[in-house]
């Protein structure tokens, strides 16, 4: 079962390079799916002695206070016998550190990078894999200690940083805890049993490591804990001998110390009875086989969350679009089908199958009705208004029968009134298209990723409702001169005729300008006023409709077409000049989304292989 360990180990790291670390992302990831194991304990504990213990080598830095100061991935993978043993570091490339204690200046070089050297601590991660035929393939990620007092070039809030770091690697569900306390110390105050106990309360996932056994005072020992009498875990408590600083000092090899350790439990008296399972050797071998156990039991989820994950980044690729012809040929087929794509919406807008065509139908329902109802009649067909257009249209020869040009002129001077309404109703059309527009290029999905092609629609589009704009009010006002350069003769026929008391229609002149005569004249304009009105309310949205709304459906991009023809393509390139950050976008999918086929793959292969 180590290749399915060793495949874990895979996914993490291409996870890693592929930032789906889960850090910052509120949904669950890949990364987030898969066991990992965090050594947790306070500073000074032994973490770095285990770590080194477990993998065979003298890698890590060492110093007083605090020496990890930012989380290390690190990821051991078993090599044949007689391989050579090396490191490798993700942000090295393919570089390889055969000499370990290249490994450790880089550890600290590339800390400093990030922290400065100072005691300041980074959540940022380093990731270093080694490959040797000495270890187990285990990931273990390797945190600050914890610490209860902030040291001088520390700040004072860094007690609760380094508690929120560990924390947030402690707490995930598929964390295993490997939680180191010194022997010498009282269990009752270890920090990393106090936080695997809030994170882990039942201690499922919490493996129990005693350090520095070899330092408590003569006559005491360790069994009560090791024995989990003074402390319970549902995993077994292991005992571990570090190399003394003295050894450190002589620099007596990690093979060298794993016999020693053997020794120590194997000739203890206390421990005698423990040796098979205590050691470092012993908790990298039981480390590996409960991962193995946990990798089996969560594969079912881990899958689950591949394929569905695999899903939703096939469909938003679907959604962003897939890469940029580079062939000319092929460029102007796209702009072309972006722009049909938009024309769609476009037309679903105004025949209802999206919002905002029924604006249209206010405008000439509501709004220019509203506009007519407005006009001022009332004063240009006052008594005053209509004895003056009527005395001057005279002049000093008074009209007989009827007087037809005072008429004429009552009715061009209210017909002119009819132009604003008009225009308004093309200004108003104009307006909703304009914004009909805007919100359609917006929710064309495809050419989000092209923001100079959106604008040059956008100014095309614009381009051509103006014409049709133009055209509209050249109709529209054409309409209203229409009415004023002929009046409907049958009207005026009908008008009951104006008769003296003995029955003769020739009355006196002094009786034509009597107030009742003018009256009459301008209830009669204005009778007619309003049949023209009603004929124009009908005939101008008719026209608006005509001049506007159906050129727009049917030709809006017709001159952009013709002129995106003639382009070269290096002219169309500059066109589909991609939004980088959603090309940029898409690359991350694109690589995630190989990342969780390549995963699921080997999954599949490794299960059927068993």
């Amino acid at each position: 079962m180590e290749s399915v360990i060793g495949l874990v180990n895979r996914i993490q790291r291409a996870c890693t390079v592929l930032g789906d670390y889960g850090a910052d992302n509120a949904l669950p990831t890949l990364w987030d799916s898969l066991p990992t194991i965090v050594v947790v304990g306070g500073q000074s504990s032994g973490k770095s002695s285990v770590l080194e213990s477990i993998v065979g080598r003298d890698f890590l830095p060492r110093g007083s206070g605090i020496v990890t100061r930012r989380p290390l991935v690190l990821q051991l993978y078993k090599t044949e016998q007689g391989k050579e043993e090396y490191a490798q570091f993700l942000h090295s490339g393919n570089r390889r550190f055969t000499d370990f204690s290249m490994v450790r200046a880089e550890i600290q070089e590339v800390t400093n990078r990030v922290t400065g050297r100072t005691k300041q601590i980074s959540p940022l991660p380093i990731n270093l894999s080694i490959y040797s035929p000495n270890v187990v393939n285990l990931t273990l990620i390797d945190l600050p200690g914890l610490t209860k007092v902030a040291v001088e070039g520390q700040p004072e809030s860094i007690v609760q940083e380094i508690e929120k770091m560990v924390r947030s690697y402690a707490e995930k569900p598929n964390c295993i805890i490997l939680a180191i306390t010194p022997a010498n110390q009282d269990i009752a105050t270890s920090d990393a049993i106090k936080l695997a106990r809030e994170v882990d309360p039942t201690g499922e996932r919490t493996f129990g490591v005693l350090t520095k056994l070899d330092l408590m005072d003569r006559g005491t020992n360790a069994l009560d804990v090791l024995e989990s009498r003074s402390y319970r875990l549902q995993q077994p408590w292991v005992g571990i001998v570090n190399r003394s600083q003295a050894d450190i000092n002589r620099n007596v090899d990690m093979m060298a110390a794993r016999r020693r350790e053997r020794e120590f439990f194997a000739t203890s008296s206390d421990y005698g009875h423990l040796a098979s399972r205590m050691g470092s050797e012993y908790l990298a071998k039981l480390l590996s086989k409960h991962l193995e156990s946990v990798i089996k039991a969560r594969i079912p989820s881990i899958m689950s969350l591949i394929n569905k994950s695999i899903d939703e980044l096939e469909a938003e690729l679907d959604h962003l679009g897939r890469p940029v012809a580079v062939d000319a040929g092929a460029q102007l087929y796209a702009i072309l089908e972006l722009c049909r794509a938009f024309d769609r919406i476009f037309k679903e807008h105004l025949e209802g199958g999206r919002p905002g065509g029924d604006r249209i139908y206010g405008v000439f329902d509501y709004q220019l009705p509203a506009a007519l109802r407005k006009l001022p009649f009332d004063r240009h067909l006052s008594l005053q208004n209509v004895r003056k257009v009527v005395s001057e249209a005279d002049g000093y020869q008074p009209h007989l029968v009827a007087p037809e040009q005072g008429y004429r002129r009552l009715i061009e001077g209210a017909l002119n009134y009819f132009r604003g309404p008009a225009e308004a109703s093309v200004d108003a059309v104009h307006f909703i298209l304009k914004e009909l527009v805007r919100k359609s290029i917006g929710e064309t999905q495809e050419l989000k990723r092209f923001p100079t092609l959106q604008a040059d629609i956008a100014a095309a589009a614009n381009e051509a409702l103006e014409r049709f704009r133009d055209d509209s009010k050249k109709t529209v006002l054409r309409m209203v001169d229409m009415e004023s350069s002929y009046l409907t003769v049958d009207f005026f026929r009908k008008l009951p005729q104006e008769v003296d008391k003995g029955g003769n229609p020739a009355a006196s002149t002094a009786d034509r300008y009597t107030e009742g005569h003018f009256r009459r004249i301008g209830s009669n304009v204005s009778f007619y006023v309003g049949m023209v009105s009603e004929t124009l309310r009908n005939t101008i949205p008719k026209a608006v409709v005509y001049c506007q709304v159906r050129e727009a459906k049917q030709s809006l991009l017709d001159h952009f077409y013709a002129h995106v023809g003639k382009k070269e393509g290096r002219q169309l390139a500059q066109l589909l000049d991609e939004d980088p950050v959603l090309r940029e976008r898409r690359q991350q999918c694109g690589r995630r989304l190989e990342l969780y086929k390549s995963a699921r793959d080997e999954i599949d292969s490794v299960l059927w292989a068993r």
